[in-house]
């Protein structure tokens, strides 16, 4: 089963002046943590938006057994684990999908 899950950031991390250091190593243990999940075919995509503050989001399309699986996956997610993130669950459906994006 398909599950998406929509990450957004914590409200003190709108400003970028809030940023610390230790964000941006969760940041960073986020990305390898998605990455490698990619590479188990766990992750079947991850992606943000580019706009900025309260606005902006991210998304996770993960392969599930089933939604407890799923839930358990997006909590183990470093940056909602670390509390940079929140994170919301939807059961997805993918109609369409092509691996040729343009670069």
């Amino acid at each position: 089963m398909d599950f998406l899950y929509k990450l957004q950031l914590v409200e003190r991390l709108w400003n970028d002046d809030n940023w610390t250091e230790a964000d941006e190593k969760v940041v960073g243990t986020h990305f390898q943590h998605l990455k490698r999940w990619t590479e188990e075919g766990r992750v079947l995509m991850a992606g943000r938006t580019t706009n900025e503050a309260a606005s902006s989001f991210g998304i996770v399309l993960i392969r599930a057994d089933d939604e407890v699986q799923a839930k358990e996956m997006m909590e183990q997610d470093p940056a909602i684990k670390n509390g940079i993130m929140k994170g919301e669950l939807f059961p997805f459906h993918l109609a369409l999908s092509s691996d040729n994006r343009p670069e």
